[in-house]
């Protein structure tokens, strides 16, 4: 029977790209994917690249900083290795933060400041008065870029097994042997736990992750360029494609597994989205999707060695999952290989919820 070093549960963007980092340190890795790779949070998120955000843990936030700063050469490596363009675009950010948090902006630097008109830097925008902040962020397609892992983790000579569910990790005399799916079973002496909001479903730790749905949309067919930045209010977000794509989002919901879109919840975010930028009436809502965010009750990622030898987690992102995977595969493939962190993760260990 075939064997690897490594296998890792979950092929999304976080799985994927922890493969890759694997290969280039030597390890023969496997992939295990319930579905498709790359199909689910990952291919539901908006893909800002949001490197200081009131929102972020403050213990989060060098590993966010970090992963962003890493991301122009993470892209470039897997656009070479993979011939598909990710969209990586850097126009930055127009932020229209919440009323109490205008005078708060901790972590802002000086360059938040508009550096021009509102109405010239985006003169789509509709009548808005509330105080602006330009953010020099960067962002990116994440359809694209897990299409893009897909092929450069091939290309690598990492194993993918697609629509194959881990049922049990296989433990031998107190350490890892492997996996069994619902199909088969396979052995390795390592094993990575990467799957998002089912991470905390498998032993022999169990985790408290849940999925956090995330409701958006998308539209296509307006004026060109428009909008030229990403745009984000307390009301909803806006992140334009290269392709013409716009989209829009996106909601925090307490659903379980539940993948389905409201209708309603739908229309409220695009006419949000329309108030922000008028001229979009004139394009048609091409797409409304949802993704399944892993959340922690904490709201820090599960990253580290697990009390069983050969065990690990990479998990529970939440909005972050897609800033956060060049960091994420450069400190885990560390630590899977024995090597020292660069990092500290001691804070997102996965020993913090077990009792």
């Amino acid at each position: 029977m075939k064997t690897w070093d490594v296998i890792i549960i979950g092929g999304g963007i976080i799985g994927l790209s922890l493969s890759i980092a694997l290969r280039k340190r030597g390890a023969r890795v496997l992939v295990v994917e319930r579905g498709e790779p790359g199909r689910e949070a990952s291919y539901a998120a908006a893909g800002m690249l949001v490197e200081c955000s009131l929102e972020t843990p403050a213990l989060l936030q060098p590993l966010a900083t970090a992963s962003a700063r890493m991301y122009p050469e993470f892209v470039h490596e897997l656009q070479d290795e993979s011939g598909v363009d990710v969209d990586l675009r850097d126009a930055g950010t127009i932020l229209f933060p919440p009323p109490e948090h205008v005078h708060e902006r901790a972590g802002f630097s000086a360059e938040s400041l508009l550096p021009a008109p509102l109405a010239q830097l985006e003169p789509a925008l509709g009548d808005v008065t509330r105080p602006a902040i330009f953010l020099q962020e960067r962002s990116v397609d994440p359809r694209a870029l897990g299409a893009a892992a897909v092929k450069a983790a091939k290309h690598r000579g990492v194993d993918v097994s697609s629509g194959s569910e881990v049922t049990e990790i296989l433990i031998s005399d107190g350490s890892i042997g492997g996996v069994r799916t619902d199909k088969t079973s396979y052995a390795a002496p390592v094993v990575v736990n990467c799957a998002g909001a089912w991470a905390g479903n498998l032993g022999p730790q169990r985790f408290p992750t849940r999925p956090v749905k995330g409701q958006m949309l998308s539209v296509v067919g307006g004026p060109r360029n428009t909008p030229r930045h990403v745009i984000r209010s307390p009301e909803v977000y806006l992140v334009p494609r290269s392709d013409g794509r716009v989209l829009i989002g996106a909601t925090v919901e307490e659903a379980g597994f539940d993948q389905r879109t409201d209708p309603a919840t739908i229309e409220q975010m695009h006419r949000a989205g329309l108030r922000l930028i008028p001229t979009l009436g004139g394009a048609r809502i091409l797409e409304a999707c949802a993704g399944l965010r892993p959340g922690t009750p904490d709201n820090l990622p599960i990253l580290g060695a697990t009390a069983t030898p050969g065990y690990f987690v990479a998990t529970g992102h939440f909005r972050d999952g897609i800033l956060l995977t060049p960091v994420t595969a450069h400190v885990m493939a560390q630590v899977v290989t024995g090597a020292k962190p660069e990092y500290d993760i001691s804070a997102f260990s996965p020993v913090r919820f077990q009792v």
